[in-house]
């Protein structure tokens, strides 16, 4: 994008309504208006745009962004401390380990000691049922009283860098993925998206990346097709969001349990591993009493549940049956790659291959999205304080 292409998509920034994304959090796709979506798209290029042409887009003079992560991490990690750089704040790592959280320190407490000076709060905790989302809803609370009772200067907004029902990050870069791949927003409408389940050597994978696809992909009115084996369901109150969004949009919400009907004729394909989503809620509930052999129990029950389920990979037949037999592929990444990284698993090592480049293009979105998430939520007129940036053209690198 050239500074005429940048300064356009300013001006299609100024017609949107993004008032009530100030100085507030990130936390579900489907809490946010389509208005509010398309601006994070188009906030997400126009930093991608300045970059590219060597205009700084530095907002912050100082700052923290605070990042916790209770689970592993790498293009998450480092696209959000990417995204706070870029922006011109400095991101510091909550380390749980070496707080006073063991020694009895509240949430509220440990939220308002970590942003005396800090404008955002990212959090990942996607491991057990019905705790992430519900543990930064909390912090959030905690740390928006701390700003109105007088402790913090500035209230931080939260930015869900993955939770136990959606990942954010993940699939709006995604989408912003394909909207650049189609040609626009629009031209996703009337596309087939298989999100499948495939099988993995591994049995914890989080729901949220399955469940983050069918409730923002169906907001653009595609035929969303939701395949895995028997068993292997999602959280129903996500099914639920996605087909309300299918209804409103004049999409598609199928659900099937076979993989070649989900990629027959399918415009992008989205074969993933997840763990079944009663099994993430009995996994919570054996964490909560400590039993250690109930988890290595259930553990060893689910890797048997998956090896019945080995046929659930992403090969050249399967890519065949797609559209055209030219579906694009996707991945949140890392796969499970046949005969790479393991024996056996979601995708052949050939079309992992003729994809990997699209796959970090795709990747390549979130630094920018996360950066648009934090722009969106600090500055009440996004259009202007672009312009003004734009037009002081300061250079990036010297």
């Amino acid at each position: 994008m050239d500074k005429i292409g940048i300064l356009e998509s300013i001006k299609d920034l100024a017609k949107l309504r993004t008032k009530d994304l100030y100085l507030n959090d990130f936390l579900l796709t489907w809490e946010k208006s389509m208005d509010e979506l398309k601006a994070h798209y188009l906030v997400a290029e126009i930093l991608r745009g300045m970059r590219e042409n060597n205009l700084s887009t530095r907002l912050f003079d100082s700052g923290l962004g605070i990042s916790l992560f209770r689970d592993a991490s790498t293009r998450t990690r480092f696209s959000y401390a990417s995204a706070c750089n870029l922006l011109g704040i400095e991101e510091q790592v909550l380390d749980e380990s070496k707080s006073q959280i063991s020694h009895g320190e509240t949430v509220r407490e440990t939220a308002n000691m970590i942003s005396f000076m800090a404008d955002v709060i990212g959090i990942r905790d996607d491991m057990y049922i019905g705790r992430g989302n519900t543990y930064m809803r909390e912090v959030s609370k905690s740390v928006l009283e701390g700003y109105r009772e007088g402790v913090l200067e500035q209230r931080p907004t939260l930015v869900n860098l993955q939770c136990d029902i959606d990942h954010p990050t993940q699939s709006m870069s995604d989408a912003l993925h394909l909207i650049n791949y189609f040609g626009g927003i629009e031209n996703l409408k009337g596309k087939k998206i298989a999100m499948t389940w495939a099988y993995s050597p591994s049995y914890g994978k989080p729901l949220s990346v399955p469940q983050g696809i069918v409730g923002l992909l169906t907001r653009f009115g595609a035929e969303l097709h939701l395949a895995h084996p028997k068993g292997y369901e999602i959280m129903p109150e996500v099914e639920e969001v996605a087909r309300r969004n299918a209804a409103e949009t004049g999409g598609k919400f199928t659900k099937s349990n076979s993989m070649s009907d989900a990629f027959e004729g399918a415009h992008v394909v989205y074969p993933k591993s997840w763990a079944p989503f009663a099994a993430m809620e009995k996994r919570t509930k054996l964490y909560d009493k400590g039993d250690d052999a109930g988890i290595k129990a259930l553990e060893k029950e689910l890797l048997a549940q998956n090896a019945n389920h080995k046929d659930w990979e992403c090969t050249e037949e399967m890519m065949a049956k797609t559209h055209n037999g030219e579906a694009l592929y996707m991945h949140c990444l890392p796969a499970d790659i046949t005969g790479v990284s393991c024996k056996e698993g979601e995708v052949a090592a050939s079309v992992f291959e003729r994809y990997r480049i699209p796959q970090y293009k795709e990747a390549s979105y979130k630094p920018y999205i996360i950066a648009a998430m934090i722009f969106l939520s600090k500055v009440a007129n996004p259009a202007e304080k672009l312009q003004q940036m734009v037009e002081r053209g300061n250079p990036r690198m010297f």
